[in-house]
């Protein structure tokens, strides 16, 4: 078993990583009846992307000889109705700059082949933007 999920109360759940121990909380959206205090269920999802990239990222990184401490990512998320989905998902990533096209290149398509990216359903708009300005 990888985590659980206790449902608290309120439109809230507390998730465990059980190997590790650490957690967090979810709630609801503010467009949902929720307080919008934590992330959401689906936040984690597009969130989820953006971590599995930079990580996917750094382990290719890793035997490149590459640093990539400080890289981020911005994520937005975008929902659709009828029924209520994620419709897209836009991640823009800012990386090194000194990095060489070729490197660039690699780590491009291994963010680009991110288990997470494909674990989501092909009608989920993906727009990813790599800048390589920091």
């Amino acid at each position: 078993m990888t985590s659980s999920v206790v449902y608290n109360g309120g439109l809230r759940t507390e998730c465990t990583h059980l190997k590790s121990g650490n957690s967090f909380v979810t709630d609801a959206p503010t467009d949902n009846n929720g307080l919008g205090q934590a992330f959401s269920p689906t936040d984690t999802i597009a969130t989820g992307l953006a971590s599995c990239m930079l990580t996917m990222m750094g382990i290719k990184a890793n035997g490149l000889e590459v640093d990539l401490v400080g890289s981020k990512a911005e994520v937005t998320k975008h929902m659709a109705v009828n029924p209520r989905r994620i419709s897209k998902i836009e991640v823009t990533l800012s990386l090194p700059s000194n990095i060489s096209e070729k490197d660039r290149k690699i780590l491009t398509h291994t963010a680009n082949t991110c288990p997470v990216l494909y674990s989501l359903h092909p009608d989920i708009d993906k727009v990813i933007i790599l800048n390589w300005v920091l």
